[in-house]
C-alpha cells in the first residue's frame, strides 16, 4: 500500500496528500453525501456536467441515486485570484459494494478542464484506492472505465474483466483492481501516465 496516507476516519475529513504525489497544492476531501456543504456539491455537479455532458457531449442522467450511496473525494486547489474561492480541480466517487457491483466501485472520475497536465488523474486514482483499500479491507474494487483509458488504468493496478461494451454510447470496460494479498500489495504502480 502506499505510504504517507494517513487513517481516514469519517465524513468531511481532509486526508493528507500521498508522499510527494501532491500536484499544484490540491487539498483532498473526503465526504459522506450528507456532510457534502452545498457549495461543495454544487461545485462537483458542475465538474461532471462539464465534463461527461457538454465536453463529451454525452446526455445522459449524471444524478442516477449512487451518489448519497458513495464517498465522494473532491480535490480543491487555490484559486488563481486571491480572495476568490478554491477551485474543485478534481473529483470521484466511491460506490458502497452491493450497490453498483459487488464490489466497492470507483466512479465519476473526472479532471477540470483547466487543471488538466498536473497528473491530478493519478493522484485522484491513487487517493481513491488507498481510501477504498482502507475502508473495505480485503476487498477489490471495481470499475468501469472507458476503454481508451484501459491503460491508465491498467497502470494503477486494474485488469480488464470484461469484453467492451457501449455505455451512454461510450466505449467501456469493466476493470477489478484485485484485492491485497497477505503481504500488502495491492497492484498500485507509481510509473507515469497521462491523465
Amino acid at each position: 500500500m502506499l505510504q504517507g496516507m494517513r487513517a481516514i476516519a469519517g465524513p468531511g475529513i481532509m486526508a493528507d496528500s500521498l508522499a510527494g504525489q501532491n500536484p499544484a497544492a490540491v487539498r483532498w476531501q473526503w465526504s459522506a453525501f450528507e456532510a457534502l456543504e452545498p457549495h461543495s456539491l454544487t461545485a462537483l455537479l458542475r465538474l461532471r456536467a462539464a465534463v461527461f455532458v457538454v465536453e463529451q457531449q454525452c446526455i445522459y442522467q449524471d444524478v442516477d441515486g449512487l451518489d448519497e450511496r458513495a464517498w465522494h473525494l473532491l480535490g480543491w486547489q487555490d484559486a488563481p485570484t486571491p480572495n476568490a474561492p478554491a477551485v474543485l480541480a478534481a473529483y470521484l466517487r466511491v460506490v458502497f459494494p452491493g450497490d453498483k457491483y459487488a464490489e466497492p466501485s470507483i466512479g465519476r472520475v473526472v479532471v477540470s478542464p483547466d487543471c488538466r497536465g498536473q497528473q491530478l488523474g493519478r493522484a485522484l486514482m491513487q487517493q481513491g484506492i488507498v481510501h477504498t483499500l482502507q475502508t473495505y479491507p480485503g476487498a477489490a474494487i471495481r470499475i468501469s472505465a472507458q476503454a481508451h483509458l484501459g491503460d491508465f488504468y491498467g497502470s494503477l493496478g486494474f485488469a480488464g474483466c470484461s469484453a467492451q461494451y457501449l455505455e451512454d454510447g461510450i466505449p467501456h470496460i469493466e476493470m477489478l483492481h484485485a484485492a491485497p494479498t497477505l503481504d500488502g500489495s495491492a497492484g498500485l504502480n507509481a510509473s507515469p501516465a497521462a491523465d
